[in-house]
């Protein structure tokens, strides 16, 4: 039995490595999903949003995740019991002092992301690991507003994340050796494998996922090949499990041009963003959550 897939832990325990406690900001797509990774792996999870309707708009994504693995058999217990063990509050003062991980994965504004991660940094103990599910921005940069950077580091969970592989660790100038030891030893008992990268733009994943994927859209601009022919060609052709216009979809065409602003403002001209990507977001065809992107998904929505 593989670590995502064994019934609830008892209320409290820690059998499976991960932190007793953890806290998660933000319930969108990828709060959610690291919120139900947790649960599934037996930690106690306290899910924090801005108000009570997006905390029960959080809550609800996580119930349909944990439906959705139950249907594939990914997990053996009723997803009640695991929602049982989650916990929703709308303000970081409430997150439980105790807590052994804080995971922000709020959208990737600086200013927010600073605002969320002091306010928690504030509510809990020295020892408790702070983390930024940022897919892109300078993470020193976020440490350096905290009063201990040493115990902050990214924690840079993959779309979808139950069904991901991969965490793209980042660490800071000032991140502890320790931290980073704790949360390669989480991360494993998450049944997935990490990679450890020194903070610069767009990190590793970002920076060469990025750069695929604006290609592939300049590509569909100068009508060299469809969406569906260009995906199909990085699939079968070099083995991607996903072709870069697809994966765009998934991400979001409004996440994947804020980190291309990012990454062309950091890196230069190789990064702006195609126009095309500039009109869809406009128009708001942002992919999977939209319905529609460069694939439609109203079957899948």
């Amino acid at each position: 039995m593989s670590p995502t897939e064994h019934g609830p832990a008892e209320q409290g325990a820690d059998k499976q490595g991960v932190p007793v406690t953890v806290a998660v900001i933000g319930g969108g797509t990828m709060g959610a999903g690291i919120v139900q990774q947790f649960l599934t792996c037996g930690a106690d999870v306290v899910l924090v949003e801005a108000t009570g309707e997006a905390a029960e708009a959080g809550r609800a994504r996580v119930s349909a995740g944990l439906d959705k693995a139950a249907r594939r058999g990914r997990i053996d217990a009723d997803p009640a019991s695991y929602l049982a063990r989650l916990g929703t509050v709308t303000d970081t003062a409430e997150i439980p002092a105790d807590a052994g991980l804080v995971v922000e994965a709020v959208p990737e504004k600086p200013e927010l992301k600073i605002a969320v991660l002091t306010a928690a940094e504030a509510a809990v103990g020295e020892d408790t690991v702070l983390a930024s599910n940022t897919s892109s921005l300078s993470v020193a940069e976020l440490a350096a507003a905290l009063k201990h950077p040493r115990r902050f580091l990214g924690t840079h969970f993959f779309n979808p994340v139950p069904a991901s592989k991969l965490v793209e660790l980042v660490v800071a100038p000032e991140t502890d050796d320790g931290v980073v030891a704790s949360v390669r030893g989480w991360v494993g008992a998450l049944g997935k494998t990490e990679i450890v990268v020194r903070d610069a733009p767009g990190f590793a994943t970002s920076r060469l996922g990025v750069t695929l994927g604006l290609e592939a859209i300049r590509m569909v601009e100068e009508g060299v090949a469809s969406p569906a022919d260009i995906d199909t060609a990085m699939e079968l052709g070099y083995r991607h499990p996903m072709g870069p216009l697809r994966l765009t979809d998934l991400v979001g065409l409004d996440v994947r041009l804020a980190i291309a602003e990012y990454l062309a403002a950091e890196l230069g001209d190789r990064f702006t963003p195609p126009e095309l990507l500039r009109r869809m977001v406009a128009e708001g065809r942002l992919g999977r959550k939209s319905g529609q992107g460069f694939h439609t998904w109203d079957e899948e929505r």
